[in-house]
């Protein structure tokens, strides 16, 4: 069965009052943002982007915000409210985590330190750039060679790219089990192999340390699986 995407960006947005305490304090500079708001926001209930600081930038391009954090989560700083094209995103944890930017291109490339998590994704995400490089190098082989109606070659290329999926699959697979005792494990799981074999989520969901496993991604991750066994189940 198809399996859909159970960590989507947010399409209603609330605000609250900014506040300047908490266990978790992101600060940094976005270098060239002489004049706009930055908000620190989150996804809450799957479907609500919620606003939980803010800060006005006049004539400053450093920032601070806070929030409360309970377990790591992912969070977004975005600017002026936009989330449609400009957003960090990163895994808040309790402590000081830092942000470096550039408002020419923000939320391309930034520089996130302070959060052990987002280093692990971090790390992941080098190895999923190589993947991405490679699915692209295919795609445009593959147009050429219908272009060209070279049949032979257009199969030889979807076999290809049959393996190349099945490889990234496994190698992420690999990633979160090498990673059990964080929260990156089904974080991964339920945004990179949301289409993978459901044995290969089962795997990472018994894996998964106590804490990780009753945290909020743990828990998403459990429901995730019950949910397919489930529907294929009835089918």
């Amino acid at each position: 069965m198809k399996k859909l995407l159970v960590l989507g960006f947010a399409v209603l947005i609330t605000a609250c009052a900014s506040k300047k305490e908490g266990n978790m304090i992101v600060n940094g500079q976005i270098k060239g943002l002489k004049k706009g708001t930055l908000y620190l926001q989150k996804i809450e209930n799957d479907t609500v982007l919620k606003t939980i600081d803010s800060v006005a930038i006049l004539g400053s391009d450093l920032f601070t915000l806070t929030a409360n954090v309970d377990e790591p989560e992912m969070y977004y700083l975005t600017f002026d409210g936009n989330t449609t094209n400009k957003y960090i995103t990163f895994f808040a944890e309790k402590g000081t985590i830092t942000i470096n930017d550039d408002v020419s291109k923000f939320g391309l490339n930034p520089t996130i330190t302070g959060s052990k998590n987002q280093d692990i994704l971090n790390d992941y995400n080098k190895i999923a750039k190589r993947f991405n490089e490679q699915n692209l190098d295919m795609i445009e082989k593959k147009f050429f060679a219908q272009k060209a109606n070279n049949k032979d070659s257009v199969a030889i290329l979807d076999k290809q790219h049959e393996r190349l999926v099945r490889r990234r699959y496994m190698v992420t697979v690999n990633f979160a089990l090498n990673n059990k005792d964080n929260h990156v494990a089904p974080y991964l799981a339920l945004t990179e192999l949301v289409n993978a074999n459901i044995k290969w989520l089962d795997t990472i969901n018994t894996s998964l340390a106590p804490n990780v496993k009753n945290s909020l991604y743990g828990k998403k991750l459990n429901k995730f699986i019950a949910d397919i066994k489930k529907a294929d189940a009835n089918n």
